[in-house]
């Protein structure tokens, strides 16, 4: 993390600052600019299903090729490095990792993000890694999703597994981003994935 003094920013009222370990940098999410949907063992995701439903996105768009970051991952980290980016925010697409949401981890899935995580470290970038970001396996939406109760037992196995296998690259960890989006656009107002109403 780049440490800096505190400092006033243009954008605050006159006297405000950040505190000297404030963390600045950029943030993405897995679906939103991954692509590569059905390679390198990835599964299906409530985000696939959603998006490829009529009228859930803005003209009919979705994730299947995104950003095409799966591929293009080094020179997007090279493009941060130059941009002299600091800290990158990101998550794991629970489904590139464990397709059906239970069992063992995908051993390609693990090698992108070692790879990406490495990359980071390399360029001077300091990951902070969000293990879910709306993206539930489908086959594990289709069992109930998070509404039953087996669903916060299969996380905790993820998040166990993951530790295990990329704990190691990376010192800052977020459990869920936004849980207020993921419970209530999703599973009450019906506006993002999965979809629900008044669950």
């Amino acid at each position: 993390m780049t440490t800096q003094s505190a400092t006033a920013h243009p954008g605050l009222s006159s006297g405000a600052t950040f505190p000297a370990d404030f963390a600045w940098g950029v943030a993405t999410a897995a679906y939103q600019i991954e692509g590569a949907v059905n390679e390198g063992g990835r599964g299906k995701s409530i985000w696939d299903t959603f998006s490829h439903q009529p009228g859930t996105t803005i003209h009919g768009d979705n994730g299947d090729i995104a950003c095409d970051h799966y591929h293009r991952w080094e020179a997007d980290l090279d493009l941060m490095a130059e941009l002299g980016i600091p800290a990158y925010r990101l998550s794991l697409s629970w489904s590139r990792l464990q397709p059906s949401g239970t069992g063992p981890l995908n051993p390609e899935g693990v090698r992108f993000y070692r790879e990406l995580l490495e990359g980071c470290t390399a360029r001077g970038i300091t990951p902070y890694v969000t293990l879910y970001h709306w993206d539930l396996p489908q086959a594990l939406q289709d069992d109930g999703g998070w509404p039953a109760r087996h669903t916060a037992y299969r996380f905790g196995e993820y998040s166990g597994l993951v530790a295990e296998a990329l704990g190691d690259l990376a010192e800052h960890w977020i459990t869920i981003n936004e849980p207020m989006c993921a419970a209530f656009l999703g599973h009450s107002w019906g506006m993002q994935a999965p979809r629900l109403q008044g669950r």
